[in-house]
């Protein structure tokens, strides 16, 4: 699936739009009711799709592992993403899914390719609606009805949680405070208001943000930091205050269900109520187009996860340019 500039261009424009393209596949059987179900990935997150290739095995990898693929010269690990979700393809491991994660490459095998569908984030749900806030699913996708009379519905999977899953145990991220710097202290009674639809994301934010004694609120998707920030505009107008007596800064993902944060940052510049608070993307979508993008809706940074030490420092400069923080001794 080679990507010309015109498509990475046309994903770019609905990004911008609240809208974004979903790959779907299917991974076999799964274990509880024996059906074959659908799963979605975002399509900026694909850098191919082909065939299942040779696979060369890997001496005493991790049972998830599938060994390794040579590309045009790079060496990619494959991992079997049905075997992670607990499902047993019908037909075997036919296609290959090379993605782009953050800073890392890697290929799932899957059985099948379905099709790719144009979805506005509305059309997604967060995945706590079903009760389980830990799964490998950070939403579900809404689909038009395909003639059988009901609407579809395709799991969109959790791609920090499984990136996480596939790292080696000493690689995994994790939080070292001694390498965060110095902390920040926050003024009056701000916070840093944050947004990830993933629960290994919200951890590991927690975590930073800790370790920067810096007061937070972090909730599931843009639209309920959209909702919370409003609530505290609110609160601070009946209370003759600023917003950034409130909140000192504001830390999204792109991609979420019901709002993305490219939408809730356009929201938050477009909205005079909210001048001069920072807003700081921090996302597993890289690449120069998503970071053309982030300065098209006026975010104040763009950081790739999960880098602790980087991310400390983009927090500590979009507050110092907020005056909503002082760097503490």
């Amino acid at each position: 699936m080679a990507k010309s500039q015109s498509e990475i261009d046309e994903r770019a424009n609905l990004a911008g739009s609240n809208k974004f393209e979903m790959l779907m596949f299917r991974l076999g059987k799964d274990k509880a009711l024996g059906q074959s179900e659908l799963f979605g990935i975002n399509v900026f997150k694909i850098r191919e799709i082909m065939a299942m290739p040779t696979i060369t095995p890997v001496v005493g990898a991790d049972k998830l592992s599938l060994g390794v693929v040579n590309l045009r010269g790079q060496v990619i690990p494959v991992f079997d993403l049905p075997a992670m979700v607990g499902c047993t393809p019908e037909t075997g491991l036919n296609i290959l899914l090379v993605t782009e994660y953050g800073r890392s490459i890697q290929a799932f095998a899957v059985e099948s390719v379905e099709d790719i569908a144009r979805l506005d984030w509305k059309q997604v749900i967060p995945a706590e609606a079903s009760g389980n806030s830990k799964s490998l699913v950070t939403s579900f996708a809404r689909l038009e009805d395909d003639g059988s009379g009901q609407q579809r519905l395709a799991q969109v999977l959790d791609v920090e949680a499984i990136v996480q899953m596939i790292t080696p145990e000493k690689d995994r991220h994790a939080v070292d405070g001694k390498k965060l710097g110095a902390k920040v202290r926050m003024k009056g009674e701000s916070i840093v208001l944050a947004a990830d639809d993933s629960f290994v994301a919200r951890s590991l934010l927690e975590q930073e943000l800790k370790g920067l004694a810096a007061p937070y609120e972090i909730v599931k998707s843009g639209k309920e930091a959209w909702e919370r920030l409003n609530a505290l505009a609110e609160q601070a107008k009946a209370e003759g205050k600023s917003i950034l007596d409130k909140v000192g800064l504001v830390l999204t993902d792109l991609e979420m269900p019901e709002m993305d944060g490219f939408t809730l940052t356009r929201n938050i510049k477009q909205d005079t109520r909210f001048a001069g608070l920072p807003v700081l993307i921090h996302s597993s979508l890289t690449g120069t187009t998503n970071e053309g993008l982030v300065q098209k809706v006026g975010a104040n940074g763009y950081v790739a996860k999960f880098e602790a030490a980087e991310l400390a420092q983009a927090i500590r400069t979009a507050l110092a340019d907020s005056a909503a923080a002082t760097v503490a001794a």
